[in-house]
Parts: C-alpha cells; sequence; structure tokens
C-alpha cells in the first residue's frame, strides 16, 4: 500500500469518526429550548416528511436534521404512530425519536366540565380535545345501535358524563370514551347512593336530569337541597315543575334573562310548562353537588320559588299560590326597574 492511500484511508477513517460523533452529539441537543413544554400530534395519515415538518414548527436548529438521520436509519416509516407527544423543555432529540417511534403517547387530562348544555356542546369539547372531531363524536350519540350497549339514547346519554378530570389519549376512539364514561358512572352509583334514588322515588338517570335543572335555578350550593326539595315535592303532588331552564333548553335560547308568556308556547318534551314530569333527559351536564342536591334534598313544604328580587342568585320559597304571586310581583318589579326583558 503507498503513502498516499494510507493517507487517504486515514483521512476517510477519521471524517466517518467525526460525523459519527457529530450524530451521537446531534442526538442530544435539546430539542426544545423554549422553557415551556410544546405538544407535538402524529395524525393517522401524517408521514416521515410532514412530522418533521410539524417538529420544524415546534423545535429549535438541528431538531430536523438529527430526527432525519435518525428516522432514517431506523426505517421510521414503517413505524409512524399517531397520538400527542409533550416535548418538554432540555428533552433530547434522540429521546423524542425513540417516543415517536415508540409510540410512547402523553396521556390527555380531558376535563368534562359542569353545565355543558346540549351534547352538540358536549360534542364539540370532546373533538376539540382529541382526534375524533365533533362530527364523529355526534355520530356516535346519535347512533341508537351502539348507543343499547350504554342503555342510553341521545336523550339520557348526558348522564353518562359525570363532571371531572379524566386521562385519555388523544387517539382514543369515541366508543373507548364512552365505555370509561360507562364505568365511572358505575363506580358512581354506590348501593348507598342507588338506595337515595329510590326512597326519593327516581332512576339514576331522573336523579341527573332533575339534577340538572336545580344546576341551572341555582350556583348557590347551600340551596341546591331546598331547590331539588321543591321540584320533589312537585313531582309527588302531580303538579308540573314549570322550570323556567327547561324552557331556555326548548328554545335553545340560553341567554334569557326574563321567560315571557310567549317563551312558555313552545312545543318540546322539555318544556315542563307543558309536559308532565321530569324532562327526556338533562338539560346540562349537572355538578356532582347538584346530583348530591337531589340525592339528599331538603324535606320542607314549598312547592313554589321565585327568584329574590335583590339578584343575589337564590331564591324566595312558598307553600301556597298566593305567596308565590307577592315573591313574583317583587321579582319583576326589580326587573322592570332594571330595564331587564
Amino acid at each position: 500500500m503507498t503513502l498516499n492511500k494510507k493517507k487517504q484511508l486515514i483521512v476517510l477513517a477519521a471524517l466517518c469518526l467525526a460525523l459519527l460523533a457529530g450524530g451521537v452529539s446531534l442526538g442530544f441537543i435539546s430539542a426544545n429550548r423554549t422553557g415551556q413544554t410544546v405538544s407535538l400530534f402524529v395524525d393517522a395519515d401524517d408521514t416521515p416528511d410532514s412530522v418533521l415538518y410539524k417538529v420544524d414548527e415546534i423545535g429549535e436548529p438541528f431538531s430536523v436534521l438529527g430526527l432525519r438521520g435518525f428516522m432514517t436509519v431506523s426505517r421510521y416509516g414503517a413505524h409512524v404512530h399517531p397520538g400527542r407527544y409533550d416535548i418538554d423543555p432540555g428533552t433530547s432529540i434522540y429521546r423524542i425519536f425513540r417516543r415517536l417511534r415508540a409510540g410512547q403517547q402523553t396521556p390527555v387530562r380531558l376535563v368534562i366540565p359542569a353545565s355543558l348544555r346540549t351534547v352538540e356542546a358536549l360534542a364539540a369539547k370532546l373533538g376539540a380535545n382529541l382526534q375524533a372531531d365533533s362530527a364523529a363524536w355526534m355520530a356516535l350519540f346519535r347512533d341508537t345501535v351502539q348507543l343499547k350497549e350504554f342503555k342510553v339514547d341521545t336523550s339520557t346519554l348526558p348522564c353518562l358524563f359525570i363532571p371531572d378530570t379524566y386521562e385519555v389519549f388523544w387517539t382514543v376512539e369515541p366508543i373507548v370514551v364512552l365505555r370509561k364514561m360507562k364505568k365511572n358512572y358505575r363506580r358512581f352509583w354506590t348501593d348507598a347512593r342507588l338506595l337515595k334514588a329510590r326512597e326519593a322515588g327516581l332512576s339514576p338517570s331522573e336523579v341527573v336530569t332533575l339534577a340538572s335543572i336545580v344546576e341551572q335555578e341555582t350556583a348557590n350550593e347551600a340551596e341546591k337541597p331546598m331547590v331539588a326539595g321543591m321540584y320533589i315535592n312537585r313531582l309527588r303532588q302531580g303538579m308540573k315543575l314549570q322550570a323556567d331552564p327547561t324552557v331556555k333548553f326548548a328554545l335553545r335560547r340560553f341567554d334569557l334573562r326574563r321567560i315571557l308568556h310567549e317563551h312558555l308556547a313552545v312545543e318540546s318534551p322539555y318544556n315542563t310548562y307543558h309536559v308532565e314530569g321530569l324532562p327526556p333527559g338533562p338539560i346540562c351536564l349537572p355538578s356532582k353537588s347538584s346530583v348530591e342536591s337531589v340525592l339528599n334534598y331538603a324535606r320542607h313544604p314549598y312547592i313554589y320559588m321565585c327568584a329574590k328580587e335583590d339578584f343575589s342568585g337564590t331564591h324566595n320559597f312558598a307553600a301556597t299560590y298566593a305567596e308565590h304571586l307577592a315573591n313574583a310581583r317583587r321579582y319583576a318589579a326589580a326587573l322592570d326597574s332594571r330595564g331587564i326583558k
């Protein structure tokens, strides 16, 4: 071997070692120097190139170059796993690559809030936080065949969604979420709660439905059992509930401050001024405290209530219609004085 060839081999070997060392060191460069956690969403139709594009949008210089090298060597194209991957500050390119290739998603903390008023609002909430969009959720919510598994229909479906924070993966299928909600629903309805529901003369879904009315009637926690007790008194006496929130739900007019005679004419199974008993299902997702207020309703003689004229958010209760009319006149006068229509 000539001297020149030896020199060429030495130079080539040094170059290879330099490239190898550079690639290794590049892998340990931080993929996120923003100082805060960023989320990378990989969709089902993503390719290595589209993943690299998304990384480029949130990453640092050399992040794409380093990932491209790892992806090429490991044939990442055959291992693209959809999901949400949170990248914490200081996380190395190599560590991100390993998570992406193994499909090690970051769980999503899914918050189901109280007071969501419609299944459409629920679908929108789920679609905004998970991969399946709101249309996919609504398709499930209206699928009478699949809902039979859960012994609910579109009206009673909200009963399964107990407001809380749940951990799921971003890619979770809607039907899987519904099964998770059903499992949590069964845990919530302990023997003690079921007994209280029976003593009130209500099924669990009826408890949730009444609780949804209580939720919309008052935000005052101390008053909730009073409101629940009043409606239970009405149910037992065969009176119509005449709950204003159900009229708002029937009209889909949640902005109404004042229910007028014209509003009461709406034809709907949710208009409790026309129909007897409870509406077909909840008019919102009630909080746990509202459900507990129905299970532990206050025993009292009142069958009427009217918002207080001081706009405190609480109510005046009455046992007779004459007392109720006096309360209603005071509240109407207060509305008029403020120009509320």
